[in-house]
């Protein structure tokens, strides 16, 4: 019971009312003892029965009430308790909520207890649940992680949250005595609104919609002798993964700047994964097959379009034009097809910082930990290349760039007798001007749509990158268009 009320405070939010029912002795202290402390974090703190003080408050995140309402005489009191007050930024835990009436609000999640027997003769509880269907999802889907972690044997793991990324997947850490384990949480994506050729967003730049990609590129780099997280379990219809932890080193200093020595073994690292004959058709163990999508033109086109979508009427204050966004496009696709001339491989799309996990104890491309590849696309080398020295969460300076760009020129020259590097830079300025002016877009949508205004402070960053990738003279006209418009020289504010 006791980890079903940590799993349940994981899940809940403001405004949560969780009505505790059942006879005395049932359980219902012991559970609502158990949910805070998990929300405090402290598995000592001192959490009395509010039997006589009727409500006792306690400084979470989220702040939660706990109401005793055994004693009350009448359900007019429950507003004098501060029962709404609780619930306008907290959760409210209530034992004995039958005495609520209609003070009780519409939408509790309703945990009723009762004891019972088990085949061996122990006492135990069981706890039926009724709640909004939205309630009923978050539960069930706490529920299937602990299923997903119970299939390993170790159901009694403890869990926590980490930090989340851009995106909509969550994880978590899962920990039981020294074994610890990541799960990934990321249900199967529902097909938005159609925005070009009748298909959606997700379609056209080819983001996995489920998490069959993450599996089968996982199983694909371990297997190639590089160091994706093992894969302990999988849950493919909800979504959930338990994943090997590989650590939280990563690739900066503590002031958040780049350590040069990690850039450079992640350059060899992308140097050795480049010079590895991939295939294109993965195949899981239930048979489907996974193909990792060409980064095409239709890919290539959406995702510039998110400068013209997003960050041009952020900056000029009207939408682009039609005849706007005929240039760029003719502008694109010349760019596109220098692009796609060139060699191909599979890149992990978003091969940064963030995505990057530092192994110090190892040798050799084991220290490099990879993670977040479920986009992954087959397109030239020189779009991870990019995507790690044109950082988009930290500066790289510009003679550290060039350091790492000569590292990894050397080390492919030495692989491969045909390496062209003259097509490899010209093509590293188009695919990092494509990543610029993506992000770009992508950042000013975080801040109006998402609600996510720290993606602004990047913006003066990229605008730099991009401006460092017009200087080739394959992006001359892309440059002309830009310049002629002022876009890269305009300060843009949280909204």
């Amino acid at each position: 019971m006791a980890r079903f009320a940590a799993d349940l405070a994981r899940i809940a939010l403001p405004g949560d009312c969780v009505a505790l029912s059942g006879d005395l002795g049932a359980g219902k202290t012991s559970f609502a003892r158990a949910f805070i402390r998990a929300l405090d974090g402290d598995t000592e703190l001192e959490v009395p029965s509010p039997t006589f003080t009727l409500v006792q408050e306690y400084a979470t995140s989220p702040p939660v009430a706990h109401f005793d309402l055994y004693r009350i005489a009448d359900a007019d009191e429950v507003a004098e308790l501060g029962l709404d007050e609780a619930l306008e930024a907290g959760i409210a835990l209530i034992e004995w909520p039958e005495r609520a009436g209609t003070a009780l609000p519409a939408g509790a999640i309703g945990l009723a207890f009762s004891e019972t027997v088990t085949d061996a003769g122990a006492d135990a509880r069981t706890i039926a649940i009724e709640a909004p269907e939205a309630a009923v999802a978050r539960i069930r889907r706490t529920l299937a992680i602990r299923a997903l972690l119970l299939s390993t044997g170790h159901g009694e793991a403890n869990r926590a949250p980490l930090t989340g990324d851009a995106s909509t997947r969550r994880y978590e850490t899962a920990t039981d005595g020294a074994w610890r384990a990541i799960v990934m949480d990321a249900p199967p994506m529902p097909d938005g609104p159609p925005v070009r050729d009748g298909k959606p967003y997700s379609q056209i730049a080819h983001l996995a919609e489920d998490i069959g990609p993450f599996v089968a590129v996982a199983r694909m780099l371990t297997g190639a002798g590089f160091a994706a997280p093992e894969i302990m379990a999988v849950d493919h219809e909800a979504g959930l993964i338990l994943l090997e932890d590989l650590g939280d080193d990563g690739v900066l200093d503590a002031a958040r700047r780049p350590i040069p020595a990690r850039y450079e073994a992640s350059v060899d690292c992308l140097a050795a994964m480049h010079a590895t004959d991939w295939p294109r058709e993965i195949v899981l163990e239930d048979g489907t097959v996974h193909r990792v999508p060409a980064f095409d033109l239709g890919a290539f086109l959406i995702e510039v379009d998110l400068l013209l979508d997003w960050y041009v009427p952020r900056v000029a204050g009207a939408p682009a034009s039609a005849e706007d966004r005929q240039s760029w496009h003719a502008i694109w696709q010349a760019l596109f097809a220098t692009v796609d001339a060139g060699p191909k491989t599979l890149a992990m799309r978003d091969f940064h910082s963030p995505n990057i996990v530092w192994r110090g104890e190892r040798t050799g491309h084991d220290r490099v930990g990879l993670i977040d590849f479920q986009d992954a696309l087959w397109t030239h080398p020189a779009y991870d290349v990019m995507s790690l020295i044109r950082d988009a969460r930290v500066t790289v300076e510009p003679d550290l760039q060039s350091r790492l760009l000569e590292a990894y020129c050397a080390a492919r020259d030495q692989q491969a007798e045909d390496f062209d590097e003259t097509g490899f830079r010209e093509c590293s300025a188009i695919l990092a001007a494509q990543r610029a002016a993506k992000l770009l877009g992508i950042f000013v949508r975080l801040d109006e749509r998402d609600g996510k205004p720290g993606y602004i402070a990047h913006l003066p960053r990229i605008q730099t990158y991009m401006r460092q990738s017009l200087c080739h003279p394959a992006l001359a006209d892309l440059d002309a268009w830009l310049a002629a418009r002022g876009l890269l020289d305009v300060t843009v504010e949280p909204r």
